[in-house]
Parts: structure tokens; sequence; C-alpha cells
């Protein structure tokens, strides 16, 4: 039976691999020890999963005692490095969550680590794992549209979800990269995914309209304020459950604060963005991102040489909440028309989580797909976001290769 320890026990670490680990997969899989910067908030974890699981004061000591065969890490973005290069240098196999890093030093360390090591890192793009992409994948590797020669793709976050990236950490550049790397990294991965190719240019556009207005802000956290009668963003961070165990109980002992107003100058990413990408075999991209809309969903357009498909996923209400309605049209240049409705699947993310941790934990004979990704998946993807950041800085087309973060790139 193989042996896991967990670092960053916060929503996602609990929830995606400290729970289903501790319980749907026991005879698989065992969590021996579990490390997080406060913990309180460890201590909060481990008691979700009504089970007897170490917890550690320090992450080296954790990887000494228990020898563990992978290590899990789901801590804040720019902290994923320093704790993928001090668990490969202590001989263990790495499962990261996405994105692998934030910066190009950041990859630069892990690829060389890795390296030196003769360990490997797993990244979780659970995305792949999602029925409607599965679906899209298949569609394209039989050639049915042909040579895919565009896409037009835009994800949508709704004012819930969208907007808890802006109280949360992911708000500064520092700790998430903006959200063209914290979450646009799953769009770039599948684009990768879907075209079997390597992004090569890059040049983009992105602005801050909705949130980080400061002339709005009354408090600097949502409670207490006293404009959260009238606020549409207000959030309760003591109401769910999850979010008052781990978090606001946590408080004192981690100094984090997860309900920080939405309105305030240290937000310094992007709402709303636009990006163009070319790829090596020629395919271009537009992608857009908006972290505001009215409903959270995504549409892809791809313009094949044999016709165009249509992709449609609709959440109609709340974070993930609703109903969905998962649509795809292929129009061939003959003039025949295929409409799929692609049915909802139980479970986080579209049942992802659950199917993508039986593959980690389990692996499978076969990956026709090649759902499995690496460090380079994990590289390429965030590569584009990284990209795109120097690209509207600098105001410039940003070739991936300036980032210099290995050789073949």
């Amino acid at each position: 039976m193989k042996t896991y320890v967990l670092v960053g026990t916060g929503s996602r670490g609990t929830q995606a691999y400290l729970v289903p680990i501790s319980k749907d997969f026991k005879e698989n899989g065992k969590i021996v020890g579990v490390y997080d910067t406060s913990r309180k908030r460890a201590e909060a974890a481990v008691k979700i999963t009504g089970c007897d699981i170490p917890v550690f004061d320090d992450f080296d000591k954790m990887l000494e005692v228990t020898k563990p065969d992978y290590v899990i890490v789901t801590v804040p973005d720019c902290e994923h490095d320093e704790y993928i290069v001090r668990s490969l240098k202590s001989g263990c196999d790495v499962i990261s969550e996405k994105p692998l890093s934030t910066t190009p030093e950041k990859f630069r360390r892990i690829c060389e680590a890795e390296k030196n090591s003769g360990k490997s890192v797993t990244t979780t793009f659970n995305c792949r794992y999602m029925n409607h992409f599965e679906k899209i994948k298949e569609i394209i590797q039989r050639g049915e549209i042909g040579k895919v020669f565009s896409v037009h793709y835009e994800w949508l976050l709704d004012r819930d979800h969208g907007a808890s990236y802006f109280r949360r950490w992911h708000r500064e550049r520092k700790n998430s990269g903006s959200l063209l790397i914290h979450k646009s990294t799953h769009h770039f991965d599948l684009l990768n995914w879907f075209l079997e190719d390597e992004p090569e240019e890059v040049n983009a556009f992105g602005n801050n309209f909705v949130y980080g207005k400061s002339e709005n802000m009354k408090n600097v956290r949502c409670l207490g304020c006293p404009e959260k009668d009238s606020c549409e963003f207000f959030y309760d961070v003591t109401k769910d459950p999850l979010d008052k165990a781990l978090y606001y109980e946590c408080e004192e002992d981690s100094g984090y604060i997860r309900d920080k107003c939405l309105f305030s100058d240290e937000i310094d990413i992007e709402d709303t963005v636009s990006v163009n990408i070319k790829y090596k075999k020629g395919t271009v991209v537009s992608y857009s991102l908006t972290a505001h809309s009215p409903y959270e969903g995504a549409k892809i357009v791809f313009n094949g040489s044999l016709g165009r498909m249509e992709f449609c996923a609709v959440h109609s209400g709340g974070m993930y909440g609703g109903s969905e309605s998962n649509e795809l049209v292929i129009y061939k240049n003959s003039g025949e028309c295929k409409k799929l409705t692609i049915p909802k699947e139980d479970g986080a993310h579209g049942g992802a989580d659950i199917k993508m941790l039986d593959v980690i934990l389990n692996g499978r004979d076969s990956d026709p797909l090649s759902q499995s990704a690496d460090t380079r998946d994990g590289t390429l993807a965030a590569s584009i976001g990284m990209a795109a950041n120097v690209s509207m800085k600098e105001n410039r087309r940003v070739g991936i290769s300036e980032l210099m973060i290995y050789e073949g790139m």
C-alpha cells in the first residue's frame, strides 16, 4: 500500500485528497501525515476525516519520520515550488495541484530538482477527466473535424465564484500569478491537450473593471461590514461549515482572512482578460476570461478542415449550483449536423475529482486520451499565462521560448 502525506489543509487539500483518501480509497492508500503552517487548521482538517492521522509542526520532520511514497502539495500557488523541491530531494514522488508554480524561476527549480532526483511530479488537471471534455478530446482525436485551424474559447465565472478569487489570497499577483495562471492554467492545459501541440507565441490584454475599486470599500472584510445588507458581494465566512472550521476559527493561528473586501487596493490581478495564442503547428486561438459574468460556463468553438464543433456549458446559478446543460454540435463541411447533449455527472467538478484521484492512486493499464499530466504538461499550461502577464505588462507579443524554463520549450 502506498503512503501519502499532505501539505496544505485548506478546502481543496481537505476535500479533494485528505477526506477521500482516508475514506473512499483507504484500501488503496494511506495518509500517514499532515502539515500546514497553521497547526489548528491541520487539526481541524483531520477532525473532518474522523480518522487518526498524525499532524506535524515541521514539514521536513514529517518526511523524515513517515518516509512517504508521495507528497501531495495543496498550499498557495506561490509556495508549490518550495515543497515540491524539498519533497523530491527527500526521495518522494509528488502530486501537485495546478498550477505547478507561478514564475519561470520557480518552474526552473522544479524541473531541475525533478531531473536530479529521479522522482516524478504529477500535475492534477481535473478538467481532463470531465466527461464533456473527454468527448471533445475523442472527437478531435478521431479526426471528425479534421485539422484544427482555429479555436475561440470563452470562460465565464459568475459573480459568486469569480468574486471569491478577489477576496482570497489569489487577489495578489505575488501569491497566484494572476487568474491567468491560477485559473486559466486549467483552460490552457485543455487547449494543449485537445490540440496535442505546444504554444509558441502569446499576445494579451487585461483590465480590472469590477473588483479592487477602493472608493467602494467600507470595511477590511465582509464580516462586520456596515454595508453588508446592501452589498451584492457580501459573503458570510461563518455560514459554510467547512470555511468556518478551516478558516474563520483558525484566523488567530494562521493570520489568514478569507473574506477580505473585494474593493481594496491590495487587489492587483485582472478580472477581464483577452489572450491570443499561436501554436507551433499553426493553430491560432482567441481566449477570454470574465470573472464577473451573470452566469457561469464555457463556450468553445473549433474550426477544422472538415467542419466546425461548438461546445456550450452553462451553470445557471451560484457557485457550481443550479442546472447545467452541456451541448456539443458538429457541423460538417458536407452539410451534416450532429448534436450531442452530454449529461452532468455527479460529484465534485462534474465527477472529475474522484475519477482523477482513482487514476492517480491506482493507475490503469492504458491511457488512450493521455489524461495523466506531468511536469512538462504543467509547465506548458502555465507558460501561456506567464507569457500573457509579460505581454500585458510590456504591451507586446511574447514568445514562449523567452521564458527559458527548460531546454526544448
